[in-house]
């Protein structure tokens, strides 16, 4: 443990860590309360103590010490290199990492050391953020269930019987367990949002094009997006600043070409609803009658805080037409994942998606999916593909028309409208929302909403999320509406089964 948790009896620099904000932490590393070191020790030994219970980290990064006390002597020379000098966060282990292995939860990559890191991996590095390791998903980001041939199962701190939602629940696990500061994830379908709506965090899927997707496994060229998981609207506000900006290597953050980085925690501001007109997606919120009473809760805060809520029925939005009409997935998946492993040449355990597949290790829930893709050939040429991205094109004008005809300042729905559900479930993570942004490339901020009722299982109850989305590049007003919601509500509660504790005898 470290000296200055030794000297206090254990007790004083944990409190000074343990559910703590990027701020809350930057203000102890200046004051000399804590340094960079005690964090890195910290979370390694949480993770040490409780990842056997969640299965959440595939890697434990074994730089992550020695990062952390060149930082501290950085910091004390006076150097420091961005907002998140000092700061542990955790990956989704599809980022590509020049000092870790990236496996995209496939045993079939085991022993893949990229050459360079993924442009937000560089980003996050060039603010000072320490990566403490890599963290567990749903195989080559396929699903919400977070399984891998490479990983496992990852279980849901606030009830192992369920899911973390997926795919980046390995992330979710971390960060919801305290095992980093903050992580990140990428989102085809629900996959930043599905994480945090099930761990009691907040997730952002920016709009596309603000984000580089450049290093990180591809699912969907048009559907992928990167982004931020954290337990605070200020930190994931804080690392989409990093992470967002213009790639030469990423033709869709095209229009960020020129332009200056946005700080989105200029945005951190209450009273965002006064005067705002909400549209409830009725449509999207279901039965369960735990997600409707915090869709209702919700609801009934927007509106103390000065908002108008109007419920809405927009059959643009039917979940069940976009996915067989819109989702581009079937078709990207195999160029995308081919080009990828080209870039990696030599290094690559496997050459093609083909190779991949015949390799027989991709845990089984995957398979099928693949055997379908790699079943369409020329897939990019096909007529379909083309239609669908047309679709996409003009569903993202549909909102934005929608919007300004009808007085609307965002969008609201829960992400989930059943609970996470339970590893066994034979339909997999159902009836969530995300696909809507997804498809249209369009931003959302998913936050903490409240929680089910308790039970054997859930001491506190499962994490239910509630979900902002609005036109493309609207990210500065969903920052401001998220902001004001969870400070005015404050649902946010770590898991009840994993208290801060004494670490010292941990090592």
């Amino acid at each position: 443990m470290p000296a200055s948790v030794a000297r206090e009896g254990g007790s004083g620099a944990r409190e000074r860590i343990f559910e703590r904000s990027v701020e809350d932490l930057q203000r102890e590393l200046e004051c000399g309360t804590l340094t960079s070191e005690d964090l890195v020790r910290y979370f390694l030994a949480r993770i040490r103590v409780y990842d056997g219970a969640v299965n959440s980290i595939i890697t434990e990064n074994p730089l992550a010490l020695d990062e952390a006390r060149r930082l501290d002597r950085e910091r004390k020379a006076g150097k420091i290199r961005g907002p998140l000098h000092g700061i542990p966060i955790v990956l989704k282990d599809n980022y590509d990492t020049r000092d870790m292995e990236t496996t995209s939860g496939a045993l079939a990559f085991k022993g893949l050391r990229p050459k360079k890191d993924a442009f937000v991996v560089s980003k996050l590095r060039s603010a000072g953020a320490i990566f403490i390791g890599k963290a567990n998903l749903t195989e080559l980001a396929r699903n919400g269930m977070t399984v891998s041939s490479m990983g496992g199962q990852t279980l849901n701190p606030y009830d192992l019987t369920r899911t973390p939602g997926g795919s980046s629940g390995g992330t979710g696990a971390a960060v919801a367990m305290n095992f980093a500061v903050a992580g990140t994830g990428s989102d085809t379908v629900n996959s930043i949002r599905s994480p945090s709506s099930a761990n009691s965090l907040v997730g952002i899927r920016a709009t596309r094009g603000l984000v580089s997707r450049h290093g990180i496994s591809p699912s969907s060229d048009w559907q992928d997006m990167a982004g931020p998981i954290a337990r605070t609207v200020a930190d994931a506000a804080l690392l989409l600043s990093v992470m967002a900006g213009y790639d030469p290597e990423d033709r869709s953050t095209e229009a960020l070409r020129g332009r200056a980085p946005e700080d989105y925690t200029k945005y951190l501001r209450e009273g965002a609803f006064r005067g705002k007109r909400i549209a409830l997606l009725t449509r999207c919120v279901g039965e369960d009658p735990d997600v409707t009473r915090v869709v209702r809760e919700a609801v009934r805060d927007i509106s103390s805080l000065g908002a108008t809520v109007v419920e809405a029925d927009i059959p643009e939005f039917d979940l069940a037409a976009l996915r067989e009409k819109n989702d581009v997935q079937l078709w990207e998946q195999v160029p995308g994942l081919d080009r990828y492993l080209a870039e990696k040449g030599g290094l690559a355990p496997v050459k093609s998606t083909r190779e991949y597949f015949e390799t027989g290790l991709m845990t089984p829930c995957i398979v099928d999916e693949f055997r379908e893709m790699l079943a369409v050939e020329r897939p990019l040429e096909q007529p379909e593909y083309r239609a669908r991205l047309e679709r996409n094109k003009r569903l993202r004008e549909f909102v934005t028309r929608y919007m300004a005809e009808h007085g609307v300042d965002a969008f609201l729905y829960p992400l989930q409208s059943v609970l996470a559900v339970r590893t066994d479930d034979p339909l997999g993570q159902h009836d969530r929302n995300g696909l809507m942004a997804s498809v249209a490339g369009l931003p959302a901020v998913d936050l903490p909403g409240g929680f089910s009722r308790p039970s054997s299982t859930a001491p506190i109850g499962v994490p239910i999320g509630i979900e902002f989305m609005a036109e493309p590049f609207s990210e500065p007003k969903l920052v401001s509406l998220a902001y004001s919601f969870e400070q005015a509500t404050r649902h946010r509660r770590p898991p009840a089964g994993f208290p801060d504790l004494d670490f010292s005898s941990a090592g």
